[in-house]
């Protein structure tokens, strides 16, 4: 069974995203999260009576859950977005798209394992992503770790 959203070719085509449109998009993305994130952060504020949501506040656990859930709005929302469509709102801005190596759609287990190892490579000062102007391929830490890549769609 052919997947629908290579077969329309825009999915196939396209060279592999440079550091400023994949950096323009992470921004972008970064707006659209902070609603949920900060609807959530108001709601669990509201629930811990109004306490900051520190160690020393509300002890350990409450502050690790808050923590846990913080993680898990921001992990949803790359994961899903890469499984569902391919992109997330600013790729879709920056005509940037997930793929495999095949130009098909990310799996679950890729679209997780692209979310940890962008963690990782985004974390020393986006180091991990400017690899790929030393990459043969032009592929990113995460890209080469997770067996997927990001491409730039060459037609509208």
């Amino acid at each position: 069974m052919s997947d629908p959203a290579a077969a329309d070719g825009r999915r196939r085509s396209g060279t592999s995203a440079r550091f400023g449109r994949r950096f323009a998009a992470l921004l972008y993305d970064g707006i659209v999260i902070l609603a949920p994130l900060i609807f959530f952060t108001w709601a669990a504020v509201w629930l811990a009576g109004g306490r900051a949501l520190l160690r020393d506040s509300v002890g350990g656990v409450v502050a690790d859950l808050y923590h846990g859930g913080l993680f898990l709005i921001v992990a949803g929302y790359f994961v899903l977005n890469w499984v569902h469509s391919g992109q997330t709102v600013g790729m879709r801005a920056w005509r940037l798209h997930a793929v495999d190596p095949r130009g098909r759609r990310v799996t679950w287990r890729a679209a997780i394992s692209r979310f940890f190892w962008s963690f990782v490579a985004w974390a020393p000062a986006g180091l991990g992503v400017l690899w790929l102007y030393l990459d043969s391929e032009g592929l990113a830490l995460q890209d080469r770790m997770s067996n997927t890549r990001i491409v730039r769609l060459t037609s509208p």
